[in-house]
């Protein structure tokens, strides 16, 4: 028998404040139109003034909590993939375990920008099939308009705030590609690409930053790499397109996931899109769109997805799991 790590629960949450195309208009040289027309984003949802990303990956960690029907006793590890951390540390992962009242096991976080929810399920996996957790929740948390300068519009319409999480567990397999778990992972970075999207302070140089973005060739890297990543994955558990039942991939433009369907050679009807209700949330961004899919009753247990993604580093890579 093979160890799995089996999905049991997921949820999210998104902040009250719904910010439409149309509240920009009044701020910049840009329209609803200019806006969904570039990126597929119609909407997305701000975090209210002294909500933290730890705020948020609370109610979205106790969603997940209840959808398993666990508690915070049954979590032995608990991952927070986030840029945008409460505070230099410690990390926004033992704020949520404090907050959830786990008072065994270990929490981090983890910074791999919009692919950092791949790179903690990469990481919660490695951990249930060694053993050293059964079970491990994943946390994708971001407050990205606090990092945003509100005075470039190529950028500052194009993100939003939000938390989804994940509870993966041990469960047995046969070692084949029918196995309920995390079937197979592909991660890579290449720091050459570091000046595409990046936010221009931090604490080591003792500046506030803002985010930065070549959006143009952001974009070429993100289509080319993310299907590649995407068919490495299904190579590893030699899966065929054809067997895929949904692709969940970072919600950052749907031009991107337009392109990247079409190179897989998938049809959008089995793409899970919610970019133009979120805009992009980066390492949230996964996490919530498998949320919604599951609360819209689309994937079900057994269903082979694939979820991809990239951000700044550049760091990209895909995850394939049978629900």
């Amino acid at each position: 028998m093979t160890i799995r790590a089996q999905v049991a629960g997921i949820g999210h949450y998104l902040p009250e404040r719904v910010v439409p195309n149309a509240e920009f208009e009044t701020k910049l040289d840009t329209s609803d139109e200019w806006i969904r027309t570039r990126s597929g984003i119609e909407r997305r949802h701000f975090a209210a003034e002294g909500q933290t990303t730890s705020d948020l990956a609370t109610r979205a960690a106790n969603a997940a909590l209840a959808d398993a029907g666990l508690t915070a006793a049954d979590i032995d590890a608990l991952i927070v993939a986030t840029s945008t951390p409460d505070l230099t540390f410690p990390s926004a992962a033992t704020m949520v375990q404090a907050r959830l009242g786990m008072n065994q096991g270990f929490a981090f976080d983890i910074q791999a920008v919009c692919a950092g929810f791949v790179y903690g399920l990469s990481t919660a996996n490695a951990l249930i099939v060694s053993g050293q957790a059964r079970r491990v929740m994943v946390i994708g948390a971001e407050t990205f308009s606090r990092i945003l300068d509100w005075n470039d519009r190529s950028t500052c319409v194009l993100f939003g705030d939000g938390a989804g999480a994940l509870i993966l567990e041990a469960g047995e397999g046969g070692n084949t590609k029918s196995d309920r778990g995390i079937l197979a992972v592909d991660l890579h970075s290449d720091g050459q690409f570091r000046d595409l999207l990046y936010v221009d302070g931090g604490v080591s140089t003792n500046s506030i930053g803002h985010l930065r973005m070549e959006g143009k060739e952001v974009f070429r890297h993100a289509v080319e790499k993310l299907a590649a990543t995407a068919r490495t994955v299904m190579e590893k558990a030699d899966i065929t397109p054809e067997e895929v039942d949904w692709i969940v991939p970072h919600q950052a433009n749907i031009r991107i996931i337009n392109g990247t369907a079409k190179k897989l050679g998938l049809s959008m009807d089995h793409v899970i899109v919610t970019v133009q209700d979120h805009g992009n949330t980066s390492a949230a961004s996964i996490p919530l769109a498998l949320s919604v899919g599951k609360s819209e009753g689309k994937i079900a247990k057994g269903d082979l997805v694939i979820t991809e993604a990239i951000g700044g580093g550049l760091a990209w890579g895909a995850v394939l799991l049978r629900w």
